[in-house]
């Protein structure tokens, strides 16, 4: 049982000496928990200690009565520095369950444990007291005022040297972790930290102060003076010029440190030299005191010794700087980009958008202007993006005409994006206005992973690219469906190329006055299961775009001088094949004289191979194609444009095209009965006539269309009402059945 004895007076016996008490208050308080279930103990405890003062410091009184209590309290307040606690509460040895609590399952080793109890009958047993580090037991029979006091004062002074040496050895592992960690993103600012800390813990302070240096985030020299690190309250303030802090005295102390060189030891602050000639720094703590001489002695060797470590910590700054940041416009860089959208993403990404930015023919302007005069064009952007979104959006250079913003989507849109490029830019002397491209995804539509949302928006701008509409496209994730589609169509046809399954099929061409075949088309086909063919409307764009095009291209034009040759045995020796060719053949440098080479390796007639073009590869590089078609014209080989009237049409160009022939294209002849229909059609066919050419008309699938055009004085005619494409035996067995005629080898 408990005893009923409180010894309420057990306080308050004078046989010991009181210690004096100090004058001078250090910041701050000794935070002490009172766990005794009798209410009249936390009373009588605070009463007599009220006025102790130890180190500087008053007592500050926190209570709990039971043990339940007290481990609650603890686990919410991390700042008490010692416990005193009754054994015998709720039970016999509810204080000894506590302390092994705190210790085993709160982990509190700084915390300093002093245990009372009325029973000495219930006193704890030795190994308990060395297990669980109890710093003193009394009976509260022999605990008198004095005896508490010293009691609280040696535990006081424990409880300061554990945390100084805990604090010691944190600034210590902060400037370890940070020379680990150079390539880190802020392993600069980490040390800085690091040293502000450590040199606080040294000599016995709570860390309060800033460690500054003309330096900018990149390492490199400035007339600047900038917080690299900080600790306490003025955390807020690393990365930002010493002048945001509002307090003279430090920023007057940190220039008078850094224009003497040398240490200031004052009364209240210490403002510590740091550094070499090229490298150096000044750390200001705030002491409230004088250091002692001990203390400084030890403050400056600990300077010696880091003082290289922040050289290098400086000079590995400016290696990890290079990787991350965009050396022309002193933005973040891809890699950099790609971790600010990881960081968005994960910890703000509602409401949020990434943007892409393509600057509109960008290699204009370094091909006209040269790349100086691009070079300033790119900083002028890079300034007004930072006017225009720089207080609540992140930017980076993402390519050399790309630039990446995140930030809130009322803020990215569409609409604001188009403003930044409603005025020119100067770049040198010159004003530049340019248009760009907008891919944009919301954040939350995307992964968490940076790479991926990167991927994300180049989808979405490439979308934009494509479209004639508008300059700009939000992610959406039917698009990455469509372009992994698009990538398995684009590898299932490389593989059905390289294994020959494509084919290649033959469309005649009627000659309206002897109403004989005279030639045809040849077009690819691409079959796949079940008989089924993939259209050329899907694949020829995808082969395009790939590349894919030129062998492909080369491949048909080898099967259609084949098939020139195969006519030719079989006595059609007047047949004309036409093969179609897009722009990526004609970039080709070696196409033209792929082209003569097979024509010769077949022993054809030249001008039984017809080259068709459309009028957008014309305008896509009028001079490369120009140029080739009048070495294949000199060669005899015969050219045809294609879809004429639906392109962007220069008549200038028309002119100076070696053309032996133009098709109407099927748009126009499906009108050709109605009255806008027929005028085109008639100015087409006019035209062609006017400039010495043969005309074509295609897509003719009716004969009232037929009996239009020829009206018009349209030459030939292609379509279904006469044939559909074919393969090579039924071509055969429909030339036959059409009596088309034979020409024997002359």
């Amino acid at each position: 049982m408990k005893s009923n004895e409180t010894d309420e007076d057990f306080l308050f016996f004078a046989e010991d000496e009181q210690p004096s008490l100090e004058p001078e208050l250090a910041l701050g308080v000794w935070n002490i928990l009172i766990v005794d279930d009798d209410e009249e103990i936390h009373t009588v405890t605070k009463l007599a200690l009220n006025d102790l003062i130890v180190m500087g410091r008053k007592l500050s009184f926190h209570h709990a009565y039971s043990g339940d209590e007290a481990i609650r309290f603890l686990q919410h307040n991390d700042n008490i520095a010692m416990v005193l606690l009754d054994v015998v509460m709720e039970s016999d040895d509810a204080g000894l369950k506590v302390v092994q609590r705190i210790r085993d399952e709160l982990h509190l080793e700084e915390l300093r444990i002093v245990l009372r109890t009325g029973q000495p009958g219930y006193a704890p047993e030795e190994s308990v007291i060395k297990e669980y580090d109890i710093n003193d037991y009394k009976t509260k029979t022999e605990l008198t005022r004095g005896k508490l006091v010293t009691a609280i004062i040696a535990s006081l002074r424990s409880y300061q040297q554990i945390r100084t040496i805990n604090q010691n050895r944190i600034g210590l592992q902060k400037i370890i972790n940070a020379g680990a960690n150079l390539l880190e993103q802020h392993s600069l600012h980490e040390f800085s930290e690091g040293v502000v800390t450590q040199i606080a813990s040294l000599i016995g302070l709570h860390a309060e102060g800033v460690l500054c240096a003309q330096i900018e985030d990149d390492g490199s020299a400035s007339d600047k003076i900038y917080v690299l690190g900080a600790a306490g309250h003025y955390a807020p303030f690393i990365k930002c010029q010493l002048d945001r802090i509002d307090n003279p005295r430090i920023v007057q102390q940190i220039n008078l440190c850094l224009s003497q060189r040398q240490n200031i030891f004052g009364q209240q602050d210490t403002v510590l030299y740091l550094g070499s000639d090229s490298h150096c720094a000044a750390v200001y703590i705030e002491t409230n005191r004088p250091i002692e001489a001990f203390d400084r002695q030890l403050i400056e060797v600990f300077l010696s010794n880091i003082s290289i470590g922040y050289e290098n910590v400086t000079l590995f700054q400016q290696l990890k700087h290079a990787a991350y940041i965009d050396p022309l416009t002193k933005t973040p860089n891809r890699n950099e980009f790609i971790q600010i959208l990881q960081d968005t993403r994960r910890f703000d990404a509602e409401g949020m958008v990434a943007v892409l930015i393509d600057i509109d023919h960008f290699s204009d302007v370094n091909d006209g202007l040269g790349q100086d005069v691009g070079n300033e064009l790119l900083i002028a952007l890079t300034l007004r993006l930072i006017a225009f979104f720089g207080t609540s959006c992140q930017l980076g250079r993402i390519g050399a005409d790309v630039f990446g913003v995140v930030g809130p989507a009322q803020e990215l849109t569409p609409e604001r994006l188009e403003e930044v490029f409603n005025e020119p830019f100067q770049a040198s002397e010159h004003a530049l206005q340019v248009t760009a491209t907008f891919g944009l995804c919301r954040l939350t539509d995307s992964a968490e992973q940076g790479l991926t949302i990167l991927k994300h928006v180049y989808i979405a701008l490439n979308k934009a690219k494509k479209s004639i509409s508008q300059n700009y496209q939000f992610y959406q994730p039917e698009m990455e469906d469509e372009m992994a589609e698009r990538l398995s169509l684009l590898r299932k046809l490389r593989t059905d190329f390289s294994r020959d399954k494509l084919e290649l099929w033959y469309q005649p061409q009627i000659s309206l006055s002897t109403k004989q075949v005279v030639g045809m088309e040849a077009l690819l086909r691409w079959p796949v299961a079940d008989g089924q063919y993939i259209s050329p409307a899907v694949f020829i764009p995808l082969a395009e775009y790939s590349g894919l095009i030129v062998e492909i291209g080369s491949w048909v034009l080898e099967q259609a001088c084949q098939q020139i040759k195969h006519l030719a045995s079989q006595g059609y020796n007047n047949l004309r094949i036409a093969v179609n060719v897009s722009m990526p053949q004609f970039r080709n440098h070696h196409f033209v004289q792929t082209v003569i080479d097979c024509v010769n390796r077949y022993s054809i007639d030249p001008a039984l191979l017809e080259l068709e073009i459309t009028e957008s590869v014309v305008m896509d590089e009028p001079k490369i194609v120009i140029d080739a078609l009048q070495k294949l014209k000199n060669a005899g080989i015969k050219v045809a444009i294609d879809d004429f009237g639906i392109g962007f049409s220069s008549l200038s160009y028309l002119q100076q095209l070696p053309l032996d022939r133009i098709k109407v294209d099927r748009a126009f002849v499906r009108e050709v009965t109605e009255p806008a229909g027929e005028v085109i059609a008639q100015t087409i066919i006019n035209l062609g006539k006017r400039l010495g050419l043969s005309t074509i008309a295609e897509g003719v699938e009716t004969v009232e269309q037929q009996q239009a055009v020829e009206a018009m004085g349209c030459d030939e005619v292609q379509g279904f009402l006469f044939a559909k494409p074919m393969p090579t035996a039924e071509l055969l067995q429909y030339l036959a059945a059409n009596n088309t005629e034979k020409v024997a080898k002359s």
